[in-house]
Protein backbone atom coordinates (compact mmCIF):
# COMPACT_ATOMS: atom_id res chain seq x y z
CA UNK A 1 0.00 0.00 0.00
CA UNK A 2 1.37 3.41 -1.02
CA UNK A 3 -0.35 6.38 0.59
CA UNK A 4 -0.93 9.55 -1.41
CA UNK A 5 0.07 12.72 0.48
CA UNK A 6 -1.39 16.01 -0.70
CA UNK A 7 1.32 18.18 0.83
CA UNK A 8 -0.80 20.49 2.96
CA UNK A 9 1.59 22.80 4.82
CA UNK A 10 1.65 22.00 8.57
CA UNK A 11 1.54 24.66 11.27
CA UNK A 12 4.53 24.90 13.58
CA UNK A 13 3.55 25.25 17.25
CA UNK A 14 5.81 25.00 20.30
CA UNK A 15 4.58 23.81 23.69
CA UNK A 16 5.01 25.09 27.24
CA UNK A 17 3.92 23.74 30.60
CA UNK A 18 1.92 26.10 32.80
CA UNK A 19 0.82 24.92 36.25
CA UNK A 20 1.39 21.35 35.11
CA UNK A 21 -0.81 21.76 32.02
CA UNK A 22 0.30 21.62 28.39
CA UNK A 23 -0.20 24.78 26.35
CA UNK A 24 0.59 25.42 22.70
CA UNK A 25 2.17 28.70 21.61
CA UNK A 26 0.64 29.99 18.37
CA UNK A 27 2.55 31.96 15.71
CA UNK A 28 0.89 35.10 17.13
CA UNK A 29 2.25 34.33 20.61
CA UNK A 30 -1.02 33.23 22.19
CA UNK A 31 -0.92 30.29 24.60
CA UNK A 32 -3.82 27.88 24.25
CA UNK A 33 -4.36 24.72 26.36
CA UNK A 34 -4.27 21.31 24.74
CA UNK A 35 -7.74 19.99 23.92
CA UNK A 36 -6.66 16.72 25.56
CA UNK A 37 -5.90 18.63 28.76
CA UNK A 38 -9.20 20.51 28.61
CA UNK A 39 -11.30 17.36 28.20
CA UNK A 40 -9.20 15.37 30.66
CA UNK A 41 -9.65 18.02 33.35
CA UNK A 42 -13.40 17.39 33.51
CA UNK A 43 -14.38 16.86 37.16
CA UNK A 44 -16.51 13.78 36.47
CA UNK A 45 -13.73 12.18 34.45
CA UNK A 46 -11.14 12.95 37.13
CA UNK A 47 -13.40 11.52 39.84
CA UNK A 48 -13.82 8.31 37.84
CA UNK A 49 -10.06 7.93 37.48
CA UNK A 50 -9.59 8.56 41.20
CA UNK A 51 -12.13 5.84 42.07
CA UNK A 52 -10.41 3.37 39.75
CA UNK A 53 -6.97 4.12 41.21
CA UNK A 54 -8.33 3.68 44.73
CA UNK A 55 -9.97 0.38 43.77
CA UNK A 56 -6.94 -1.27 42.11
CA UNK A 57 -4.28 0.38 44.23
CA UNK A 58 -1.73 3.07 43.44
CA UNK A 59 1.07 0.80 42.21
CA UNK A 60 -1.12 -1.32 39.93
CA UNK A 61 -2.87 1.77 38.55
CA UNK A 62 0.47 3.36 37.70
CA UNK A 63 1.72 0.14 36.09
CA UNK A 64 -1.42 -0.14 33.94
CA UNK A 65 -1.18 3.53 32.93
CA UNK A 66 2.50 3.23 32.02
CA UNK A 67 1.88 0.09 29.99
CA UNK A 68 -1.01 1.69 28.10
CA UNK A 69 1.01 4.83 27.39
CA UNK A 70 3.99 2.86 26.09
CA UNK A 71 1.78 0.63 23.95
CA UNK A 72 -0.01 3.61 22.49
CA UNK A 73 3.18 5.54 21.69
CA UNK A 74 4.75 2.58 19.89
CA UNK A 75 1.57 1.78 17.94
CA UNK A 76 1.20 5.41 16.87
CA UNK A 77 4.78 5.47 15.62
CA UNK A 78 4.20 2.31 13.59
CA UNK A 79 1.07 3.78 12.02
CA UNK A 80 2.81 7.10 11.35
CA UNK A 81 5.71 5.38 9.58
CA UNK A 82 3.33 3.20 7.58
CA UNK A 83 1.16 6.07 6.36
CA UNK A 84 4.30 8.10 5.58
CA UNK A 85 5.44 5.19 3.37
CA UNK A 86 8.52 4.88 5.60
CA UNK A 87 7.88 1.66 7.55
CA UNK A 88 11.10 -0.21 8.41
CA UNK A 89 10.06 -3.51 9.97
CA UNK A 90 13.48 -4.10 11.50
CA UNK A 91 12.95 -1.13 13.85
CA UNK A 92 10.07 -2.88 15.60
CA UNK A 93 11.29 -6.45 16.06
CA UNK A 94 11.68 -5.87 19.81
CA UNK A 95 8.08 -4.60 20.13
CA UNK A 96 5.92 -7.70 19.56
CA UNK A 97 2.67 -6.40 21.02
CA UNK A 98 2.47 -3.08 19.11
CA UNK A 99 3.64 -4.93 16.00
CA UNK A 100 0.84 -7.51 16.37
CA UNK A 101 -1.73 -4.76 16.96
CA UNK A 102 -0.48 -2.89 13.89
CA UNK A 103 -0.76 -5.93 11.64
CA UNK A 104 -4.21 -6.72 13.02
CA UNK A 105 -5.38 -3.23 12.07
CA UNK A 106 -3.52 -2.93 8.77
CA UNK A 107 -6.57 -3.84 6.68
CA UNK A 108 -8.41 -0.91 8.28
CA UNK A 109 -5.49 1.49 7.82
CA UNK A 110 -5.48 0.58 4.13
CA UNK A 111 -8.88 2.27 3.80
CA UNK A 112 -7.08 5.59 4.36
CA UNK A 113 -5.71 7.65 1.46
CA UNK A 114 -5.25 11.21 0.21
CA UNK A 115 -3.51 12.28 3.40
CA UNK A 116 -3.80 16.01 4.14
CA UNK A 117 -1.99 16.13 7.49
CA UNK A 118 -0.54 13.63 9.93
CA UNK A 119 0.63 14.20 13.51
CA UNK A 120 -0.04 17.87 12.87
CA UNK A 121 -0.58 20.79 15.23
CA UNK A 122 -3.82 22.78 14.97
CA UNK A 123 -5.36 25.60 16.95
CA UNK A 124 -8.46 27.77 17.14
CA UNK A 125 -8.53 31.45 18.05
CA UNK A 126 -12.31 31.21 18.41
CA UNK A 127 -12.26 28.31 20.87
CA UNK A 128 -8.83 29.24 22.31
CA UNK A 129 -7.62 25.65 22.34
CA UNK A 130 -4.99 23.72 20.39
CA UNK A 131 -3.86 20.16 19.85
CA UNK A 132 -2.11 17.64 17.65
CA UNK A 133 -4.34 15.57 15.37
CA UNK A 134 -3.37 12.00 14.46
CA UNK A 135 -4.46 12.13 10.83
CA UNK A 136 -6.59 14.13 8.42
CA UNK A 137 -7.25 12.12 5.29
CA UNK A 138 -9.91 10.44 3.23
CA UNK A 139 -11.33 7.28 4.80
CA UNK A 140 -13.30 5.21 2.31
CA UNK A 141 -13.09 8.27 0.06
CA UNK A 142 -14.54 10.73 2.60
CA UNK A 143 -12.49 13.54 4.20
CA UNK A 144 -12.20 12.64 7.88
CA UNK A 145 -10.57 13.34 11.20
CA UNK A 146 -8.92 10.02 12.04
CA UNK A 147 -7.87 9.13 15.58
CA UNK A 148 -5.77 6.07 16.43
CA UNK A 149 -6.26 4.46 19.83
CA UNK A 150 -5.09 1.29 21.58
CA UNK A 151 -6.83 -0.76 24.23
CA UNK A 152 -6.69 -4.10 25.98
CA UNK A 153 -10.14 -4.87 24.54
CA UNK A 154 -12.95 -3.21 22.64
CA UNK A 155 -14.41 -0.16 24.33
CA UNK A 156 -18.05 0.42 25.17
CA UNK A 157 -19.72 3.03 22.99
CA UNK A 158 -20.09 5.39 25.96
CA UNK A 159 -16.31 5.36 26.43
CA UNK A 160 -15.83 6.56 22.84
CA UNK A 161 -17.91 9.70 23.29
CA UNK A 162 -15.12 12.00 24.43
CA UNK A 163 -13.01 10.83 21.49
CA UNK A 164 -15.75 12.19 19.23
CA UNK A 165 -15.71 15.47 21.15
CA UNK A 166 -11.94 15.76 20.73
CA UNK A 167 -12.16 14.90 17.05
CA UNK A 168 -14.89 17.51 16.65
CA UNK A 169 -12.47 20.05 18.13
CA UNK A 170 -9.90 19.14 15.48
CA UNK A 171 -12.59 19.51 12.80
CA UNK A 172 -13.29 23.05 14.05
CA UNK A 173 -9.58 23.90 14.07
CA UNK A 174 -9.15 22.52 10.55
CA UNK A 175 -12.04 24.61 9.26
CA UNK A 176 -10.65 27.75 10.88
CA UNK A 177 -7.03 27.27 9.79
CA UNK A 178 -7.43 25.64 6.36
CA UNK A 179 -11.09 26.22 5.38
CA UNK A 180 -11.57 22.47 4.99
CA UNK A 181 -14.74 20.75 6.20
CA UNK A 182 -14.65 17.11 7.23
CA UNK A 183 -17.67 14.87 6.78
CA UNK A 184 -16.89 12.23 9.37
CA UNK A 185 -14.96 11.41 12.54
CA UNK A 186 -13.18 8.07 12.46
CA UNK A 187 -11.90 6.32 15.60
CA UNK A 188 -9.74 3.24 15.10
CA UNK A 189 -9.05 1.23 18.25
CA UNK A 190 -6.42 -1.52 17.96
CA UNK A 191 -6.86 -4.09 20.74
CA UNK A 192 -4.34 -6.42 22.37
CA UNK A 193 -6.45 -9.48 21.48
CA UNK A 194 -6.16 -8.59 17.75
CA UNK A 195 -9.65 -7.09 17.57
CA UNK A 196 -10.01 -3.80 15.70
CA UNK A 197 -12.84 -1.48 16.64
CA UNK A 198 -13.81 1.13 14.05
CA UNK A 199 -16.33 3.86 14.73
CA UNK A 200 -17.43 6.33 12.05
CA UNK A 201 -19.73 9.19 13.07
CA UNK A 202 -20.75 12.55 11.68
CA UNK A 203 -19.43 15.70 13.46
CA UNK A 204 -22.70 16.35 15.27
CA UNK A 205 -23.70 19.58 16.98
CA UNK A 206 -23.96 17.74 20.31
CA UNK A 207 -20.21 17.02 20.26
CA UNK A 208 -19.49 20.71 19.72
CA UNK A 209 -21.81 21.69 22.55
CA UNK A 210 -20.10 19.21 24.88
CA UNK A 211 -16.73 20.63 23.82
CA UNK A 212 -17.94 24.11 24.77
CA UNK A 213 -18.99 22.78 28.18
CA UNK A 214 -15.53 21.30 28.73
CA UNK A 215 -13.88 24.57 27.70
CA UNK A 216 -16.10 26.60 30.03
CA UNK A 217 -15.43 24.23 32.92
CA UNK A 218 -11.68 24.47 32.28
CA UNK A 219 -11.83 28.27 32.19
CA UNK A 220 -13.86 28.40 35.39
CA UNK A 221 -11.31 26.17 37.14
CA UNK A 222 -8.06 27.54 35.73
CA UNK A 223 -8.94 31.09 34.79
CA UNK A 224 -8.94 32.71 31.38
CA UNK A 225 -6.59 31.24 28.85
CA UNK A 226 -3.49 33.12 27.89
CA UNK A 227 -4.67 34.12 24.44
CA UNK A 228 -4.64 37.57 22.91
Amino acid sequence: MIFNHLGLRPIELSTVTIDGKRYYVTPEGNKYPSVTTVIGSNAKKQAGIARWRAKVGKEKAQAVSNRAAGRGTRYHKLVEDYINNELDESKYRDQPLPWLMFHSSKHVLDRINKVYLQEAALYSDLLRIAGRVDCIAEYDGVLSIIDFKTSAEQKKEAWLYDYYVQECAYACMLQERYQLSVKQLVTIVACENSDVQVSVVEPKKEYFLRLQEYIQEYEDKHGRKLGG
